[in-house]
């Protein structure tokens, strides 16, 4: 070893060792020739494999795929023809076909709210109305007459009274109910129609656009129907019943023509209810052509108990018309005070065999009458319409 290779490998922390005997076998045979010898082996392998194996891929990965032949599909069948389907039916031809009715609420707090009421198997329904029998003509348009024989409306447009309780036994005591001020408030009216029993009556104000129409649709449901005639209170006119109000010191032809527009207003109906009116029904001069009128037109006239001044009763017996005085049941707009009087009525129902009530149409005497009468038959309570004591006071 020279000076210069020591120099150049001892920083590199490199010993000086004798070489190894492969080093020294490297060193004398070329590399050449011995890759030259080992490509050739390699060569002959590989065609010993072809030769073997017939597969000129052989020693690669590979897969055999087995190919189906198929049959060609057959042809789609051909579409079957179908009759023509029946045109569409309108929501109200479809409601009428099955006696469903759906009343929409257009008002109050549910706007898109619908009520839908399925009728019963033992659906009574009213006579239809107007009865070309019981009508004439007038500049108001059709009012009520007494017809042939004295056929009355009073008679023919009440609903029939149902002679027991659903189970078939016989009620310990009957109810009728009158319900006021409807055909003015659309959602109030159609609360009243859809959720009370058809056996309470309900009585029209006839100021209302659609009244006509609003108690046509009542007596579908099997209400019979009344009209409210305004009356004069006694501190009127800052207290108004509204346009066409009866008057105390009216003559009796004005007050005539008054009543003549109100009861045209409401067709089909059974009487007359008074609407306020304290002062005039007290006042029998001038209670007694109205309530004679009524009478001879073939109407009753229920008074609805709100003024303890009221005369109605005797008036009618000199009268000979048919009056029949309720108590009111929501005198106190509360509903404890409501269910306090409503049990009162059934008291007087079990003791005397009738009792006959009244009401303003609130929401809240809605919701509360609908309660009390879910099961007032299990009560041995029958609800009857309030034709039937204007018919027994004939």
């Amino acid at each position: 070893m020279t000076l210069a290779d020591d120099v150049l490998t001892r920083p590199l922390g490199l010993a000086h060792e004798t070489p190894s005997r492969v080093a020294r076998w490297r060193a004398r045979v070329p590399a050449g020739p011995i890759l030259a010898a080992a490509l050739s082996v390699a060569a002959v392998a590989l065609a010993a494999v072809v030769a073997l194996t017939e597969d000129p891929l052989g020693g690669e990965p590979h897969a055999l795929v087995a190919i189906e032949r198929r049959a060609p599909l057959a042809p789609p069948a051909p579409a079957v023809a179908t009759a023509p389907e029946s045109p569409a039916r309108t929501a109200g031809e479809v409601e009428r076909a099955s006696g469903v009715t759906v009343t929409r609420l257009d008002g109050g707090t549910a706007p898109d709210s619908v009520v839908i009421r399925v009728p019963g198997p033992a659906e009574i329904a009213l006579a239809p109305a107007p009865d070309p029998r019981l009508v004439e003509r007038s500049r108001y348009g059709s009012l009520p007459k007494l017809g042939p024989g004295g056929l009355r409306a009073l008679d023919v447009y009440a609903r029939p009274e149902a002679t027991a309780l659903g189970s078939g036994s016989a009620p310990a005591g009957r109810i009728a109910l009158v319900l006021t001020g409807l055909g003015i408030g659309q959602a109030a009216t159609q609360d009243a129609i859809a959720r009370l029993p058809p056996a309470i009556t309900l009585a029209f104000a006839p100021y209302g656009p659609d009244v006509a129409r609003s108690a046509a649709r009542a007596r579908e449901a099997g209400h019979e129907v009344m009209v409210q005639v305004p009356m004069e209170p006694f501190d009127y006119p800052d207290n108004d019943p509204g346009p066409q109000t009866l008057l105390a010191g009216a003559k009796p032809s004005e007050n005539a023509d008054r009543l003549a527009f109100v009861l045209s207003r409401v067709p089909g109906a059974v009487g007359a209810v008074n609407y306020m009116g304290a002062r005039l029904t007290a006042e029998p001069a001038a209670l007694e052509p109205v309530l004679r009128e009524i009478g001879a037109r073939g109407l009753g006239f229920l008074d609805d108990g709100a003024s303890p001044r009221s005369l109605s009763l005797e008036v009618g017996r000199r009268t000979k018309a048919p009056v029949a005085r309720a108590e009111a049941i929501d005198a106190i707009p509360r509903p404890d005070a409501i269910d306090r009087e409503l049990a009162r009525l059934e008291e007087t129902a079990r003791r005397k065999g009738f009792a006959l009530g009244s009401a303003a149409a609130l929401p809240l005497t809605i919701d509360r009458l609908a309660r009390w009468s879910r099961d007032l038959e299990a009560r041995g309570i029958l609800l009857v319409p309030a034709s039937r004591t204007l018919r027994a006071a004939r």
